[in-house]
């Protein structure tokens, strides 16, 4: 089914957005991670990516043309798909919406005067929110502050780095001054568009603009928290509407504390409120701790009830929890995905590794040379892929997609979990060209400054545990690929050669497949060929 692409918003402050110019043509072929346009934002112009696969069907925003965020930039589809009805849609709402639009947009005008008058903003003052770093992101969460309240800012500096659901991003000042407040701590997540900092002149008093904002993002959150409800449960809080305490006091919290307030079982009548006449607002609920005098009856009824005493341990029960990063939720939610859609199974093959240890200490031999038994796994994967592309391919509801192009997706373990730096055309490098982009790309990642469109539109992935002395293991495939390669350690042991028992150098991998696009037969066919070019390294130098 055809996809819509929208006018995306690529700085903090981005309302509209100007093409530039189109990269692509309607009828053309594109692939994830190809760029499709150049838009200029209010701050600079930008290359703008496709996170889809297909055919250009329809342009919405000629070059030259300028749109708000969310805007019909584009329709991506399968080559000669129906489109009318998606156009038909975006005509009609653009009439329907046409005149309330006016209306509603004078409505949010009159609110936003009101709100501007509330909080007026002082002369140099600017509030900067939490930014959209990826088109799929919902939520941000701060992992890092590389400035403090009362540090000088210029343009370009880097003020925190930001967990997005894809990778950890360095986020940069778009204005100058001196950083007065800083509305979302490290550790903290947020929804796109909250108030992450305030900047302006030194010395300016921000704290009546901060808690204005704060206010209202909060009642956003509780109004979309609201309309989620079912008519019964709207009843069911409206006669909640205000709580009791156990000897009888009204207990006064807004809806969106209540609400989290049940999800941790947190009784409300313990909970000190900060909000207007001691209303119990969504901060107080989550910064509560329980204080440990409930438990004080419970330990002197123990002490009186018996003068024996039982044999107490020493010990205590000690738990600690640790707030799943952005990173460690998109993995959880993508593995599970790929294990419960994806009908894995697994074929291991055991290489005999004596001639590619020879040929690396040559290879290493030579001046400013470097390769790593890693890197001639990457080379030989390639090169089977190219003579088994059906392992190469990727799943689809309605066909099945052979990539003739091979990008190697190459695990790394970073502090939060595991990314996956794609090599882009990994057939066409050289063995130490792809040495040289491995190191490049795992130490950026661990270093946190890899970019999102650096670890997409991976054919292939390869896993490597050889290095921990993992001797072999299964891994799931990174969909949308149907296959991932799990590299285990060197081993030396007494292995069979010429009838004679001698000791030798063996590694073990294991091939996982979706079954769906690669029968038992295929994957063992291309595991013959992977192990032919890594018995036989110099068939690799050719």
């Amino acid at each position: 089914m055809a996809t819509v692409v929208t006018m995306p918003r690529l700085s903090d402050t981005m309302t509209e957005g100007t093409v530039a110019t189109w990269l692509k043509k309607v009828g053309d072929k594109v692939s994830e991670g190809d760029i499709l346009a150049e838009i200029e934002t209010d701050k600079a112009t930008m290359e703008f990516e496709s996170f889809n696969a297909g055919t250009l069907l329809h342009i919405g925003i000629q070059e030259g043309e300028t749109a708000s965020v969310d805007s019909l930039l584009a329709i991506i589809g399968k080559e000669g798909e129906d489109i009318s009805e998606l156009l038909k849609g975006e005509t009609s709402n653009d009439e329907k919406e046409e005149e309330p639009k006016s209306e509603t947009k004078k409505e949010e005008k009159e609110t936003s005067e009101a709100k501007t008058t509330n909080t007026e903003l002082p002369k140099g003052v600017k509030v900067v929110t939490m930014p959209r770093l990826s088109d799929t992101m919902t939520t941000g969460t701060v992992a890092t502050w590389l400035k403090k309240v009362g540090d000088k800012v210029s343009e370009g500096d880097i003020l925190a780095e930001i967990e997005t659901d894809k990778a950890t991003m360095e986020f940069e000042s778009f204005n100058a001054g001196t950083l007065l407040y800083i509305g979302i701590q490290e550790g903290e997540t947020a929804p796109v568009d909250s108030v992450l900092a305030i900047i302006g002149p030194e010395g300016t008093d921000v704290s009546g603009i901060a808690e204005n904002y704060s206010a209202a993002s909060e009642s956003k959150e509780e109004s979309k928290s609201e309309e989620k409800e079912s008519t019964s449960k709207k009843e069911e809080s409206t006669s909640q509407t205000s709580s009791s305490t156990s000897n009888g006091g009204r207990i006064f919290a807004s809806p969106l504390a209540k609400k989290i307030a049940e999800e941790k079982g947190i009784d409300l009548s313990q909970v000190n409120g900060s909000g207007e006449n001691g209303r119990i607002v969504k901060s107080d609920v989550e910064n509560y701790t329980p204080s440990a005098k409930s438990a004080e009856p419970v330990a002197q009824a123990a002490a009186t009830s018996s003068d024996v005493k039982p044999f107490v341990p020493a010990g205590e029960v000690y738990q600690e929890e640790i707030k799943n990063s952005q990173m460690r939720k998109v993995i959880a939610k993508r593995l599970a995905e790929s294990k419960f859609t994806a009908p894995h199974y697994y074929l291991t093959i055991e290489l005999d590794m004596d001639n590619a240890i020879a040929s690396r200490n040559m290879i290493n031999g030579l001046p400013d040379t470097k390769v790593s038994f890693n890197d001639m796994v990457i080379k030989a994967s390639a090169m089977a892929l190219k003579k088994h592309p059906q392992v190469n391919s990727q799943w689809k509801d309605d066909a099945m997609i052979i990539n003739h192009h091979v990008n190697i997706g190459v695990a790394v373990a970073v502090e939060d979990g595991l990314v996956v730096p794609v090599l882009k055309f990994t057939d066409q490098m050289s063995l130490t060209q792809i040495g040289a982009n491995v190191r490049d790309m795992a130490g950026r990642s661990k270093a946190k400054k890899i970019q999102p469109n650096e670890m997409e539109g991976s054919t292939f992935t390869i896993s490597n545990l050889g290095m921990f002395g993992i001797q072999s293991f299964t891994s799931i495939i990174n969909q949308p690929n149907s296959a991932i390669l799990s590299v285990g350690a060197i081993v030396e042991k007494p292995v069979v050669k010429n009838g004679q028992i001698v000791i030798g150098n063996t590694m073990t991998v294991t091939l996982a497949c979706d079954h769906r696009t690669v029968d038992g037969a295929t994957g063992a066919q291309f595991l013959q060929t992977f192990k032919a070019f890594m018995e036989n390294p110099v068939t690799m130098l050719a």
